[in-house]
């Protein structure tokens, strides 16, 4: 992948009205580079893309692609291509018609448009006899490769995708998700790509852009996103998590040592590769994923430990979750591999521990 970046956003800010939907936004995408916005809604992820397409124009900041500034340089002369939400495919047109729609627009001679059509249909694996037929006439999966052959036909810089998958099924939507990757590596093409869907966005980027309030809060790889959140929202918000109540005593170059009313330490230290850079002596939580709690048998032991209840059972086939309420009357989420005989009932009583270095320990959110 070549690390010169193709998108440079510096301080984008958008209004409307009173309104501050973007608020101060500055992001950096290098060139071929599979980026998502992830957010709740009305986080300003699909503000920002229609600022990037030049839908809309930003209050103040700056724009680049390739080092152009875009002010003032409508949608239709970008080299950026959007895929929408809804497709937007033309219900009068064919298959072919609408694909090699935004060559038309660019009066490409017909013999080129129908080789660039033909090319569209192979790459997204779509039989040739569909070129004659109606968006009607198609099934979702295979409209959503048309919407994208369409997007790609003109050879953008940036591809933006604007929640694609989101109406579709679960099997389908699976079967897309591999579609864009795969789409991904053999073009080349720079994604910036919108998405409510967690495991899409971690299954699909190469990076993670966590927005909140119109503010990028945390941008890095999935796994940093992960199991090294900048802050309770976002450790909250990129997968389930448990966050357990700690007292910091001390910090130094090594790390922390801290106390717990509930958790059993063998050594009551955290190194400092562990602990996010914010976190000082007092208040501070300890993340520990689900699927990193194991259930420790008589004799058995672990770095940490802590004794719950189990409330709750969700069977998912691959795996089973777990609902378990500590001695301090909170929740846990325990989830485990899939088996056929459950080793938790709700009731039960267990020891649950894990290891160390699986942990994050981060600074609550109203400290």
């Amino acid at each position: 992948m070549n690390s010169s970046p193709i998108l440079d956003i510096q301080d984008v800010q958008k209004a409307y009205g009173t309104f501050q939907a973007l608020k101060g936004v500055s992001l950096s995408v290098r060139q071929g580079e599979f980026i998502a916005l992830v957010g709740p809604s009305g986080c300003g992820k699909t503000t920002l893309l229609k600022q990037i397409a030049g839908f809309e124009d930003p209050s103040s900041g700056a724009i680049r692609i390739e080092g152009q500034d875009m002010a003032g340089i409508p949608a239709a002369h970008r080299p950026t291509s959007m895929v929408f939400q809804r497709l937007a495919l033309f219900p009068h047109m064919t298959v072919a018609e609408n694909i090699g729609f935004p060559l038309k627009l660019r009066k490409t001679p017909p013999d080129e448009i129908k080789a660039r059509v033909n090319e569209m249909i192979a790459l997204m694996e779509l039989k040739p006899i569909y070129l004659e037929r109606f968006p009607k006439a198609l099934s979702g999966g295979e409209q959503q490769r048309v919407a994208l052959a369409r997007s790609m036909i003109s050879s953008p810089k940036l591809l933006l995708l604007d929640e694609p998958l989101s109406a579709l099924d679960v099997k389908l939507k699976k079967v897309l998700q591999a579609e864009l990757k795969r789409l991904h590596r053999s073009v080349g093409v720079t994604f910036v790509h919108v998405t409510h869907d967690l495991e899409e966005a971690m299954m699909l980027a190469d990076r993670i852009c966590v927005m909140r309030g119109g503010r990028i809060l945390q941008l890095g790889e999935p796994a940093d996103i992960y199991y090294r959140p900048a802050d309770p929202f976002v450790a909250g918000f990129i997968g389930e998590t448990n966050l357990l109540p700690i007292n910091v005593k001390a910090r130094d170059a090594g790390g922390i040592t801290y106390e717990s009313a509930e958790i059993t330490d063998t050594t009551t230290t955290v190194p400092a590769n562990l602990v996010a850079d914010d976190v000082k002596s007092g208040p501070a939580l300890m993340m520990v994923r689900p699927e990193l709690f194991r259930r420790l048998r008589d004799g058995e032991t672990a770095d940490c430990a802590i004794d719950a209840t189990v409330s709750e059972i969700f069977v998912k086939g691959g795996t089973v979750q777990y609902r378990a309420r500590d001695t301090m009357g909170r929740d846990l989420a325990i989830e485990i591999q899939g088996t056929s005989q459950l080793p938790m009932q709700p009731g039960e009583q267990v020891r649950l521990g894990w290891d160390k270095k699986d942990i994050w320990v981060l600074k609550p959110e109203d400290v």
